[in-house]
């Protein structure tokens, strides 16, 4: 088995929730990440706390009792500025690529799924392709939640900068806990597994 899949053992891991700040796109489509990071600080009984860098806002604890340590973040600053925090944060936490989640939307993958991988294009997401330029590699771990194509002729970017449906969102929630479970499982049972349970 390669070392990719095995469970990972360094002490710190950066998971980062992409999205837009403030209330006017709290419920956007492409505030997914921001929606999971919150389930997470809500597991681990914290609220988001300005970080001394000023560019983002950070939950440090842990996810489980004995388990590695988690520094949950978003960014203060736009999707396509999202890279600079990033590269910020794991400079002052000494967090490598491969021990960075980014939890994001996908637009090619069904709403309500999900598909974790490592590395790999950005497929035209803005968070990714910042993050990717200012890390210098796109070697860290995705959380990809699935919110599917338009409908119709709708513009993509108004799409993922829309509110979810009525429908949707009463699917919502159960999205956002898979989607945590599985940062979970990532950081405690490595990739082989967590993409034989979730990647549906």
């Amino acid at each position: 088995m390669d070392r990719v899949s095995d469970a990972p053992t360094s002490d710190v891991w950066l998971v980062v929730g992409l999205g837009n700040p403030g209330p006017g796109y709290a419920g956007h489509r492409h505030n997914i990440g921001y929606m999971v990071n919150d389930e997470l600080a809500s597991r681990m009984g914290s609220p988001f706390r300005s970080h001394k860098s000023g560019r983002a806002d950070v939950v440090e604890g842990r996810l489980s009792i004995g388990g590695p340590r988690v520094v949950l973040a978003r960014g203060r600053g736009y999707m396509n500025e999202s890279g600079g925090p990033v590269k910020a944060l794991a400079t002052f936490y000494k967090v490598a690529p491969d021990h960075i989640v980014a939890i994001h939307d996908e637009l090619d993958i069904a709403f309500g799924t999900l598909r974790i991988k490592l590395g790999g294009g950005d497929n035209g997401h803005n968070g990714l392709k910042s993050m990717r330029s200012s890390l210098g590699t796109g070697d860290f771990y995705r959380v990809r939640a699935g919110i599917g194509r338009p409908p119709g002729r709708q513009d993509v970017a108004d799409f993922v900068l829309s509110n979810y449906s009525t429908v949707e969102r009463k699917e919502l929630p159960f999205q956002i806990g898979d989607a945590a479970d599985a940062v979970e499982s990532l950081i405690t049972e490595g990739l082989e597994k967590t993409q034989q349970r979730f990647n549906s």
